[in-house]
């Protein structure tokens, strides 16, 4: 009998909600003119503690709570850190680009908690309608600070594309939540499995899948659901977009491997050819419009479209070495990338001085900390060995390969050697001497939350890159309680 009391069910959810609450009731105590960044520093405190709570939760029995809407497992758990990690790095990075004159920055802090708290929600539903509770907390919070810097003209056109486009893809998953509940009587995921061997139409629940699919496509910006992605990266201020570019993807990711393969294993021939094709077209279109790019954000926006590629190529194998290589992905792509953020955020300020790539010629010799760091992480998203992204693309394309997709495979590939180009070309211009008649603008000094946060991301995507072993068993832990048939494995996939 599992004795678990419900509240560890939601821990960390509720230590973030309690962080929130607070952040928001000191903001209007403190004077006007005093500096809010003690309230960030709170966000990190409860953030902490909030990764040590889903820690902690790595050591519960599995097991449901709230009349079973809640699932805590080995799964739920590998997402709950890497988001908390996540939220962390984005905390101490907005720390150091932000001063004490920035407006809201109380209230920034208190949104960047809230969402964490849907996105977490979303990785330990088992239930849609919960999940869609869990999703438009998240999306309510990454609407507002995507258009956070009002006195940037591109800010509030980023805010409304990003919450409109947002809004019609959310009709979409709630139309195929609806149509799921027709044709199987439920919207437990579980429920839904079984419902499908017995329902007398299994065509609305086909259509209900592709639904969700297509409202989940678009949170993790893959083809052809991006169109949203450059323009918003744009506009919204650099802290924002490292934190929107991983978390809310990764906790989307979480839960379309929770519904493809907890609530329509049964459909698996039809929705793996979907997969397939999106796959591909992501990956070919983020990389092809990368290449056109002088606008460093825009060109990571397109970059993060083709790793949503990359990352859906290990759907396709419908096996638990594809689950475990997805969630490896979503951790090494998440260090990476918050990490190559940091040093923009860093360097361009909060209201991003330097937006073009050539802005950034000569970075390795006016700051030889941001130059490598920013070097490293270019050559991770590359795939070059001894990185997170080599191992990431390895395991995901061996999935494929393992499951048959041989052809994918070789496309993703392919697209890996056109994002070679891209990524190569930002690198020569870090490490180029700057123009002697040229003067840079001076780089503000290093701040101790800048230092922690590069810390956190070099060290994880290194780690990723040279002892895999151990996240990697954790993934494929948390993949096999999404197999059951495969459960008899898991006490030694654990270890």
């Amino acid at each position: 009998m599992n004795t678990v009391a419900p509240i560890l069910r939601i821990l960390p959810e509720v230590v973030l909600t309690i962080t929130g609450i607070l952040i928001m009731l000191a903001e209007p105590m403190l004077a006007p003119k005093a500096s809010r960044k003690p309230l960030g520093w709170l966000a990190v405190a409860g953030t902490l503690v909030a990764l040590g709570a889903s820690h902690y939760q790595c050591k519960l029995a599995p097991g449901t709570a709230f009349f079973n809407t809640i699932q805590t497992d080995a799964f739920s758990s590998f997402f709950h850190v890497t988001i908390a990690g996540i939220v962390l790095v984005s905390l101490l990075v907005a720390l150091d680009s932000t001063n004490e004159h920035t407006p809201f920055l109380g209230e920034y802090f208190a949104l960047v908690v809230f969402g964490a708290v849907g996105m977490m929600l979303m990785t330990s539903a088992s239930e849609l309608l919960v999940v869609f509770i869990g999703l438009e907390i998240s999306s309510i919070s990454t609407y507002i600070l995507a258009g956070f810097r009002r006195k940037s003209a591109k800010a509030p056109e980023s805010s409304i594309k990003y919450f409109l486009l947002g809004s019609f893809a959310t009709a979409f998953f709630l139309y195929g939540i609806a149509l799921t509940f027709g044709a199987t009587g439920t919207t437990t995921i579980s429920g839904i499995a079984q419902g499908l061997t017995t329902s007398q139409t299994p065509a609305l629940a086909l259509v209900g899948s592709a639904m969700i699919l297509i409202g989940l496509g678009f949170k993790v910006s893959a083809a052809p659901f991006q169109v949203w992605t450059p323009d918003v990266y744009e506009g919204a201020p650099s802290p924002v977009v490292g934190l929107m570019s991983t978390a809310p993807k990764a906790a989307a990711f979480a839960v379309l491997l929770r519904v493809l393969y907890g609530a329509f294993p049964a459909l698996h021939a039809n929705w793996v050819p979907l997969i397939w094709i999106i796959a591909a077209l992501s990956m070919t279109i983020g990389n092809l419009g990368a290449l056109r790019q002088v606008n460093v954000k825009r060109m990571l926006a397109y970059s993060s479209i083709a790793h949503a590629g990359y990352l859906l190529v290990a759907f396709t194998a419908l096996s638990a070495d594809g689950i475990a290589a997805a969630s490896f992905y979503a951790l090494s792509y998440a260090a990476m990338n918050v990490g190559i953020f940091a040093v923009v955020s860093h360097a361009g300020g909060y209201e991003d001085r330097l937006t073009e790539i050539e802005d950034y010629r000569g970075l390795a010799y006016r700051s030889p900390l941001l130059g490598g760091a920013m070097g490293f992480f270019l050559i991770s998203l590359i795939g070059i060995p001894f990185t997170g992204g080599f191992f990431g693309k390895f395991y995901v394309f061996s999935a494929a390969i393992h499951s048959g997709f041989v052809w994918l495979a070789v496309i993703g590939l392919l697209n890996s050697g056109i994002a070679a180009y891209y990524y190569l070309r930002v690198l020569a211009t870090v490490y180029n001497r700057p123009y002697a008649a040229v003067t840079a603008p001076p780089l503000p000094r290093a701040k101790v939350s800048l230092l922690i946060a590069l810390f956190l991301t070099v060290a994880t995507t290194l780690i990723l890159g040279i002892a895999p072993g151990r996240i990697l068993s954790q993934a494929k832990a948390g993949a096999l309680t999404l197999l059951p048939t495969q459960t008899t494995e898991a006490p030694s996939q654990g270890q």
